[in-house]
């Protein structure tokens, strides 16, 4: 399943080359995620590449998905080979900071790719919805994007009523790699 990052937070399409792609795959060890995107050259988190508590405040690409009774994975990369999984129930309740995902991060140029698994015990029961952003610049440059625009007065990423459906095949190769 192929996602573009291609507009504002509030709906507004972006150039082609602020863009961000994401490819994602059921695998019997969990959901595959591959992110494209341009290296925007923002200050990298203070710390070593890792598990980063406020990923959101750096460059990021982030990946939320939606299952049953208000239950999501928030995912975050960072160019810098950064990241923070949450497992929330409900908007904004964080259940815990899911550890110990495997990353790979590289800059190339302007671009950047990064790559992981969400592990099967992650993904909300139900996972059946999405949405993905990103977020760059800094100071009043500070950039949110969205691949379904959530609108509103101003940029909130935990809006699970505005999602797309995840292809049925994902889906499908989930429910058959839990069983």
């Amino acid at each position: 399943m192929q996602i573009v990052v291609g507009h504002t937070w509030d709906g507004v399409a972006v150039a082609a080359d602020e863009r961000v792609e994401l490819a994602l795959a059921a695998a019997a060890d969990g959901l595959r995620i591959a992110v494209e995107a341009p290296f925007h050259g923002d200050p990298p988190p203070p710390g070593p590449p890792g598990e980063t508590h406020g990923l959101w405040n750096f460059e990021v690409v982030e990946l939320f998905v939606f299952g049953a009774e208000g239950r999501y994975l928030e995912l975050e990369l960072g160019p810098h080979g950064h990241w923070l999984a949450l497992e929330l129930h409900g908007v904004r309740q964080v259940v815990r900071q899911l550890p110990g995902l495997v990353v790979s991060c590289e800059v190339i140029g302007g671009r950047w790719r990064g790559a992981a698994t969400v592990p099967l015990a992650w993904l909300p029961p139900g996972a059946a919805r999405w949405n993905a952003h990103a977020i760059h610049g800094v100071g009043e440059g500070r950039r949110y994007l969205s691949a379904i625009a959530a609108g509103g007065a101003r940029p909130d990423f935990h809006r699970p009523e505005v999602a797309g459906a995840l292809e049925a095949e994902i889906v499908a190769g989930l429910g058959a790699a839990r069983r």
